[in-house]
């Protein structure tokens, strides 16, 4: 018999797949602070927890590279740094 798995990565291999091909335009995104990003993990950098896939949340400030978003995760609000790579522009 296996063992189960209870690593930070279990169950997001199709989550996670890789979709797209590598883009630069991907790297060299920026936002302003106020604008509504979603998160959508790119499997080859390093990411955050995959339970914040697909979340919406607000850019609140920039930290060299990287973006300080805050997200509501259930009741409370949560905050999380990601680099570009792993933000897209929400519709609305």
């Amino acid at each position: 018999m296996v063992r189960k798995s209870y690593g930070p990565r279990r169950g997001t291999r199709r989550k996670l797949r890789a979709k797209t091909p590598f883009r630069i335009r991907d790297y060299l995104r920026t936002y302003e602070i106020g604008d509504r990003v979603n998160v959508v993990l790119n499997s080859r950098e390093r990411m955050v927890h995959p339970r914040f896939y697909g979340k919406t949340g607000t850019v609140v400030e920039k930290r060299g590279r990287a973006y300080v978003v805050n997200i509501r995760d259930s009741k409370m609000m949560k905050t999380i740094v990601l680099k570009p790579e792993h933000l897209t522009k929400a519709n609305a």
